[in-house]
């Protein structure tokens, strides 16, 4: 049975524009996630981390929690101290390629 919550979201998916808003959210949710994940397998605090990578302990829990606007420097930090490598990675997405002119020059 679905629900009106569920009926919502499917009208939001519909949406390319929502959708799209949709996706980046998750995918920063992710990050966050992913991170609290590492330092639990790890067994360290937010505090511990923060030392380790040489920042507060706000910032571990904000990046954890919502990660926004985070510094790619920042992100190096936290896996440097959590023993990985940072490694950025562009995915092709399904929509189709749009040429221009512009980014050509």
């Amino acid at each position: 049975m679905a629900t009106r919550w569920g009926r919502y979201f499917e009208r939001q998916q519909a949406d390319p524009g929502m959708k799209n808003l949709i996706e980046r959210e998750l995918a920063s949710l992710r990050l966050g996630t992913e991170i609290a994940r590492m330092r639990a397998e790890q067994h360290l605090t937010q505090t511990q981390l923060a030392a380790r990578a040489g920042m507060s302990a706000s910032k571990i829990s904000a990046i954890e929690s919502s990660p926004k606007n985070v510094e790619l420097a920042t992100l190096i930090r936290i896996a440097t101290a959590l023993g990985y490598q940072f490694r950025t990675e562009f995915v092709r997405t399904k929509k189709k390629h749009i040429h221009s002119t512009a980014a050509r020059d």
